[in-house]
């Protein structure tokens, strides 16, 4: 079963400064219907205006991974991180028993474009970290980019889910088996897909079960996230 969950739907909240939109449930958005997905609980799509973005703030008990698509976003934490993020680089922080930390643009002309993920951890309470990684030389069709087991060279998250990107040239295709009892969220960051042969366009997302194989294909070329959850 492949349910689509429409960027047209998704919800939006305008700041000035940020112009932002919910996939699922937050902050002041709330869709009983999309509250979460397995263990995935936030996936944001921001645009922060230049020279502005989000002033320090804390978070408790959740992976939070931040992928940058467009410009460049400066991270500082209550760990002692200072860091850019830039296209093609991926960040995981662990929250766990509380971190600090602000997400500023790291332009003055220029807005940052950038995909926001919360993943529920598997235990509360864990020791608070950083990563960060730029996967922009990695080659195939699916590249893990976090997993519990930080296989292939993926970001370290805990919990029982793996994050692939996948970066599809006009006319390729992406095949990722499903496990039994495994299922999957595909999240379009740009271009056009097709999940199984459901159509899908940028800022599109599908919540996929009881499906053997997700196979995505783009005939114009995309850059897809897919989601393999418990």
């Amino acid at each position: 079963m492949i349910a689509v969950r429409k960027s047209e739907e998704r919800g939006t909240a305008h700041h000035g400064w940020l112009d932002a939109r919910h996939t699922f449930s937050f902050a002041d958005y709330h869709d009983p219907g999309f509250t979460e997905f397995r263990s995935l609980r936030v996936l944001n799509e921001d645009r922060v205006a230049p020279a502005s973005g989000f002033p320090p703030h804390g978070h408790a008990d959740m992976e939070i991974l931040t992928v940058v698509l467009e410009g460049a976003l400066r991270h500082r934490d209550s760990m002692g991180t200072t860091s850019a993020i830039r296209p093609g680089e991926v960040q995981r922080m662990t929250a766990g028993t509380g971190v600090i930390h602000s997400e500023m643009n790291e332009s003055r002309t220029e807005p940052v474009h950038l995909l926001q993920i919360w993943i529920q951890p598997e235990r509360r309470g864990l020791k608070p970290g950083y990563e960060q990684k730029d996967f922009s030389r990695e080659s195939g069709p699916l590249v893990p980019i976090a997993s519990r087991d930080g296989r292939g060279g993926s970001l370290t998250i805990h919990q029982d889910a793996t994050v692939y990107r996948a970066r599809l040239a006009p006319g390729a295709e992406a095949v990722h088996e499903l496990a039994p009892s495994r299922h999957a969220w595909v999240q379009v960051a740009g271009g056009d897909i097709e999940i199984n042969g459901m159509p899908l366009a940028a800022g599109d997302g599908a919540a996929i079960s009881g499906e053997k194989a997700v196979r995505i294909r783009s005939a114009g070329g995309a850059d897809a996230l897919l989601f393999d959850l418990a």
